[in-house]
């Protein structure tokens, strides 16, 4: 089913209308229309097929289509590198042929080439163009009282002394203790997590875990038992290894990993020796 109207900044279902010189033309429900550039035209493209595209703008302000996916979407978050800079703004690589506009007075320090920044996308209501801001905390909801243990998406964001910075499910603000990370994690990166507390403040506590201590069993026991099968059966640890290499290996604490390794041999999945672990 195509969308029924063309909006900018996200993928739009369309039907394909007619065959151009410059490419093809796309159309919505109520017969809106686009442009999908040459580049992006394949030999599959048939009349009446329908595409999913990205819809932004070109250089002359006019909306075109893209089967491209860019950094971030419309009222998404991500990292760009700065690529051009100019006395009204500067300009951000999101993965497009015509880079992304972050006007001056929406940085929070000036610019600099081959920097990489975290922004938001939005559509600018006085110039109806899809622009970058850095000033993002107007765009952070408040959240709800969440529950224990529901799955999140995380984008980490900055590291400050007590942990990872995150943006949760391009909402909320979050934060990782430093104490409660077991696997390697860097800004930029985007992965799974769980809730663990929100506050009365609207901060929002995560863990890369989920809460409690059987949850903790099963999901560990698991992260070795998948290791141990990627590796024909037989890892080089065991009870003894240094924490430091089970951190980077497994993701664990030492205190994790020896209790997974006693679940699984109680349950006769593995066995233990000064050798290392033996998948049965």
């Amino acid at each position: 089913m195509i969308d029924e109207t063309i909006t900018l900044g996200v993928i739009n279902r369309l039907r394909i209308d007619r065959f151009v010189v410059p490419g093809l033309f796309l159309m919505a429900e109520d017969e809106s229309d686009l442009l999908l550039p040459n580049q992006y035209v394949t030999d599959e493209m048939k009349l009446d097929d329908e595409l999913d595209v990205f819809v932004y703008t070109d250089s002359e302000d006019r909306l075109v289509a893209t089967t491209q996916r860019p950094v971030a979407m419309r009222d998404e978050f991500g990292f760009f590198e700065v690529v051009d800079v100019a006395p009204f703004g500067a300009f951000v690589d999101w993965g497009l042929p015509k880079d992304l506009l972050v006007p001056k007075n929406r940085q929070k320090t000036a610019m600099k080439i081959g920097e990489k920044r975290f922004l938001r996308v939005i559509k600018d209501d006085r110039s109806d163009r899809l622009i970058g801001v850095e000033k993002i905390s107007q765009y952070l909801d408040k959240p709800p009282m969440i529950n224990s243990n529901t799955p999140v998406s995380l984008l980490v964001i900055a590291k400050t002394p007590l942990g990872f910075k995150v943006i949760v499910d391009n909402l909320y603000e979050g934060l990782i203790y430093h104490d409660e990370i077991f696997q390697n994690i860097a800004v930029g990166d985007v992965t799974d997590g769980f809730i663990k507390h929100v506050r009365k403040d609207g901060t929002i506590d995560v863990s890369l875990q989920k809460i409690g201590t059987n949850a903790r069993k099963l999901d560990d026991s698991e992260k070795i038992m998948k290791l141990l099968i990627e590796k024909r059966g037989i890892l080089p640890y065991n009870y003894k290894s240094d924490p430091e290499t089970i951190k980077e290996i497994f993701g664990l604490s030492k205190k994790a990993f020896k209790r997974s390794l006693t679940a699984l041999v109680d349950a006769k999945k593995i066995e233990v020796n000064e050798k290392g672990i033996f998948k049965i």
